[in-house]
């Protein structure tokens, strides 16, 4: 059986002062949590998110072709900014936006550390019964709005090496077709300070860890034959 394709839908990275790869007329820069600036309003506007404690920097990315991505320094690495790509595989025009942007920053980023991979696996109609048995297997799911989250029972809330969850993309995109999605998220601590020019030496163990979890053979796609 040939392996499923797999593809990075959102990805973090991590370096000193990363905000100056976008010094130019193409950007604005918007401050919304410093030492003498607190607006969380304007971040949960932009992102739907809250603008938690841990965060001690925070500020917004605007784009020339409208695009808004969030900078954000964490309390427990101070020195450092992270950007994040979210959404590089939606089915509309800001995911597109978003892979040409990315693009254009890859050389630019290849000595940033990666501190989140998503890595998306698509299917057309439902996720097959397999695939939930196999989750279900070590996990225990329950469900928040439109996902599914399969959590260890060990696992609190939050987890800093892998999250698993499942959602009908469809729903979210209004395809014309139903599509779900399983997604393993791949946080810092899985890469241990892995810096983007060698992500793809570990996509031979993500691959193994979906195939331990889900039961399913992938092939994660480079950001070569994505983007």
């Amino acid at each position: 059986m040939k392996p499923i394709k797999a593809k990075i839908d959102s990805i973090n990275f991590s370096s000193e002062n990363i905000e100056d790869l976008f010094c130019s007329d193409d950007y604005i820069i918007e401050v919304v949590k410093s030492h003498s600036i607190f607006e969380p309003k304007r971040w949960s506007e932009t992102f739907k998110k809250a603008l938690t404690k841990n965060i001690i920097e925070a500020k917004i990315l605007h784009t020339h072709t409208g695009l808004t991505l969030p900078f954000k320094r964490y309390a427990v690495t101070p020195l450092k900014q992270t950007l994040e790509f979210a959404g590089l595989q939606g089915y509309d025009d800001k995911s597109q936006l978003l892979r040409e942007l990315l693009k254009e920053l890859l050389e630019h980023l290849e000595n940033s550390y990666i501190t989140r991979v998503d890595i998306a696996i698509d299917f057309k109609g439902k996720i097959p019964n397999r695939v939930i048995k196999a989750l279900c297997k070590d996990r225990e799911p329950f469900k928040y709005g439109n996902t599914t989250y399969y959590k260890s029972k060990k696992e609190k809330r939050s987890n800093t090496r892998l999250n698993i969850k499942t959602y009908m993309k469809s729903k979210q995109k209004k395809l014309s077709y139903e599509l779900e999605r399983l997604e393993f998220v791949f946080q810092s601590q899985y890469f241990n300070k892995l810096q983007l020019k060698d992500l793809t030496k570990a996509f031979k163990k993500m691959e193994k860890t979906i195939s331990r979890f889900a039961g399913v053979k992938v092939e994660i796609l480079s950001f070569k034959e994505t983007l």
